[in-house]
């Protein structure tokens, strides 16, 4: 069909033949996805008045938000979810220890190429490295997803971003997505899918790819896939052996838009406050002192991410006026950083390293700054007060920028 892959995956979970942009379509996801936040989500299908979810089976729970509970009322929240998880039979639980939601979701192949998964989260568009839809919802709208199994989508219209060329060296995925960020604005890709080609994106792993789908949704995408092919095979081969079935965008499909970008031209660059669309060369902030570097968050915590940086950090020393977190993004992320010997570089380049999980980048624990502190982090928001007070500034950027400033004591080209 002359479709994109967003439509032709709408089509196929809604039972037609083909969708346009801007239908309505009524579909069953293959994925429910809350984290913390389920505690909401349970609130609201309890007053719904149905005693069992649609499928245990397809709803997927993991604690990282706020883990360990930092207060009271999230500890009461997480008892409710675990109450709630044994009542209802759902296996899929991942308590505190197991790290990310969309990263343990990937991880764990809780979706695969083709299907539809929703989530309790904003930057569930990370599945899109899969080749599959993905999207946030909210918390009541979940409720009725776990009640009657259905929910009720826009199909989108599609955005084609190709990239081609060679990444200059210390330039990364995450420079790109700030860069299209910058070019395409916060509100560029409202309530659409965007998805990325080009021989630059199929050179990529499944960690590049996912921070693609990740910060896209921080131009307002609605969904963002990145094209199955010999990479998703080998990333599913190494970890399932469901099967699955993916689909491909139609030769005649149909783009509201298309952009192409040349890899090679590409600078380190970062997000300076307080958007994320804000997007500067780092040439531009050399010398700028900063208190904090983060280095984690389901937008950088991975296994690459962390190698990347702790190249910088090899027989060095974090400077004295900085405090540097590192939060692997999940726990067998973890143990594999802990196995190569990547998390040693970091303690002994005086790091702290922190539980699987979200840390400070949601503003609520592990590291939240103070009046007029700066930090650089490679986490996927900079929002007024989204690390503490809402006189910190935040600045965003690729983990070798984060690493190498971490040890000079200021922002500096990686």
């Amino acid at each position: 069909m002359p479709a994109t892959i967003a439509e032709k995956i709408l089509a196929r979970k809604a039972g037609k033949e083909s969708v346009e942009p801007g239908e309505i379509v009524n579909v069953e996801p293959d994925l429910a996805m809350s984290h913390d936040n389920a505690g909401l989500v349970i609130r609201q299908f309890k007053q719904i008045g149905v005693t069992k979810v649609w499928n245990p089976d397809k709803i997927v729970i993991p604690l990282d938000h706020r883990a360990p509970a930092e207060s009271e009322k999230t500890a009461a929240a997480h008892k409710s979810i675990r109450e709630f998880v044994k009542e209802q039979g759902i296996k899929n639980f991942y308590d505190i220890k197991e790290g990310i939601c969309h990263q343990v979701i990937v991880e764990k192949a809780h979706i695969l190429p083709g299907e539809l998964g929703v989530g309790t989260d904003s930057h569930t568009t990370s599945y899109g490295c899969l080749g599959a839809l993905s999207t946030g919802i909210g918390a009541t709208e979940m409720a009725v997803v776990w009640a009657t199994g259905k929910i009720w989508l826009r199909v989108p219209e599609t955005i084609k971003i190709v990239v081609n060329g060679e990444f200059p060296d210390n330039v990364y995925a995450k420079d790109l997505i700030l860069h299209i960020a910058g070019i395409l604005t916060s509100e560029g890709a409202n309530y659409r899918s965007m998805e990325f080609y080009g021989g630059t994106v199929e050179r990529m792993s499944i960690s590049e790819r996912f921070t693609l789908a990740n910060l896209s949704m921080e131009l307002g995408a609605k969904c963002a896939i990145v094209p199955f092919d010999d990479v998703t095979i080998e990333y599913l081969d190494s970890i399932t052996d469901k099967s699955y079935e993916p689909l491909s965008a139609g030769p005649d499909a149909v783009y509201l838009e298309e952009y192409t970008f040349d890899a090679s031209k590409l600078v380190p660059k970062l997000a300076a406050p307080h958007h994320v669309d804000n997007i500067k060369d780092v040439s531009e902030y050399i010398g700028m002192k900063i208190d904090q570097v983060v280095l984690g968050s389901c937008t950088n915590g991975r296994l690459d991410d962390l190698e990347i940086a702790a190249s910088y950090l090899e027989e060095k020393c974090v400077h004295p006026d900085v405090r540097m977190l590192v939060i692997p993004a999940s726990k067998s992320i973890y143990l594999e950083a802990m196995r190569k010997g990547v998390l040693e570089t970091f303690l002994k380049a005086g790091a702290v390293i922190l539980n699987p999980g979200c840390g400070p980048c949601l503003g609520a624990h592990q590291g939240i700054l103070a009046a007029g502190e700066k930090c650089l982090a490679t986490t996927n928001r900079n929002f007024k007060g989204r690390m503490g007070s809402t006189e910190a500034e935040v600045y965003l950027s690729s983990p070798a920028t984060a690493a190498a400033s971490a040890v000079k004591g200021e922002i500096t080209m990686p």
